[in-house]
């Protein structure tokens, strides 16, 4: 027999898989988490084609994505279109997530 957890609402018993999800969603952690995965995948549609393979999302801190760049050359062009970047990653997320970017200097993680 399956154990019921406590739910945050106080109450003790099985809950709706539906009901369990949106809870997750609302978890701040997880969606920056989400919203990275999604800038990641679209990412050469957010900064262009040849500025995508020399720079990757990393995270959000707050409203802030962090960008890693592979030089201080690269991470340069991204400073200077750091607002086109924001404006065009809350465009692909469809809300106004990201406020601001900033930079870091580092080797891109390999793609798949």
């Amino acid at each position: 027999m399956p154990r019921s957890r406590p739910r945050r609402d106080g109450l003790e018993g099985p809950q709706e898989l539906g009901s369990i999800l949106d809870q997750l969603a609302g978890e701040p952690r997880l969606a920056e988490g989400m919203s990275i995965g999604r800038l990641a995948r679209q990412w050469q549609e957010v900064v262009g084609e040849r500025l995508a393979l020399e720079c990757s999302p990393i995270r959000l801190e707050g409203r802030v994505l962090l960008v890693r760049a592979t030089s201080a050359a690269w991470a340069t062009q991204i400073r200077f279109l750091a607002d086109q970047v924001a404006r065009r990653a809350n465009s692909t997320l469809g809300r106004q997530a990201v406020k601001g970017v900033r930079v870091v200097v580092g080797e891109a993680p390999t793609r798949p």
